[in-house]
């Protein structure tokens, strides 16, 4: 079994069943996610947020309009920008949701289909995590310095990133401050762990 994967992003909310519908309804059935109930502690910024990238403006607001419709709250409204067009949004259970695409401009139908699923993590230091990951067996796609790493996904169906706290919190739109737990568990490989920055890793169930 690979190490280098991150397959499922294990949620920890106050409700599974309420959140499975939220996430079904919001965005489709097809997200690599699991539920477990929780209640630890948790404030503010957890350290993370999951980019969804589409291929288009109009697969943004497609996505935006039932995640609202379903129970999701405005961090950023959608919108263009210099690196293309996109939006963030709070899940109910407090979870923060990048809907983004590099292009401006409409190519074709509306489709809900994902380029890429992106978890992004907040790094104290960048640099330690970094090697924490490649130590697990993740292998880099690009890395500029102490700014930005992203990791090949591997098998996995979730792409893992790196960014300094604070930038990641300017990116989500949310104050830098939070405590306690983050409320997510990074699923994929053979062996738990737990990083830098206090992400949990369990290992991939293996299908009998």
């Amino acid at each position: 079994m690979n190490t280098n994967s991150l397959d499922t992003l294990l949620l920890e909310v106050a409700d599974p069943a309420a959140a499975r519908d939220f996430y079904a309804r919001a965005f489709g059935p097809d997200l690599p996610l699991d539920f477990r109930t929780s209640d630890a502690p948790t404030e503010g910024f957890r350290g993370f947020h999951v980019s969804l990238t589409m291929a288009q403006p109009a697969d943004v607001d497609s996505l935006a309009e039932t995640a609202l419709a379903a129970g999701a709250t405005v961090i950023k409204p959608v919108t263009k920008s210099l690196w293309g067009y996109g939006g963030v949004l709070r899940a109910p259970d407090g979870s923060i949701w990048k809907v983004v695409s590099s292009s401006k401009r409409n190519k074709g139908p509306v489709s809900r289909a994902y380029e890429s699923i992106v978890l992004l993590i907040g790094t104290d230091d960048i640099t330690a995590t970094k090697a924490f990951y490649v130590e697990r067996g993740f292998a880099i796609a690009r890395s500029f310095g102490k700014k930005y790493v992203e990791f090949e996904p591997g098998s996995g169906a979730v792409t893992l990133g790196l960014l300094p706290r604070k930038a990641l919190a300017k990116d989500a739109g949310v104050p830098i401050e939070g405590s306690g737990s983050h409320r997510v568990v990074l699923v994929g490989g053979a062996t738990a762990a737990t990083d830098p920055d206090g992400f949990a890793w369990e290992a991939a169930r293996v299908a009998h």
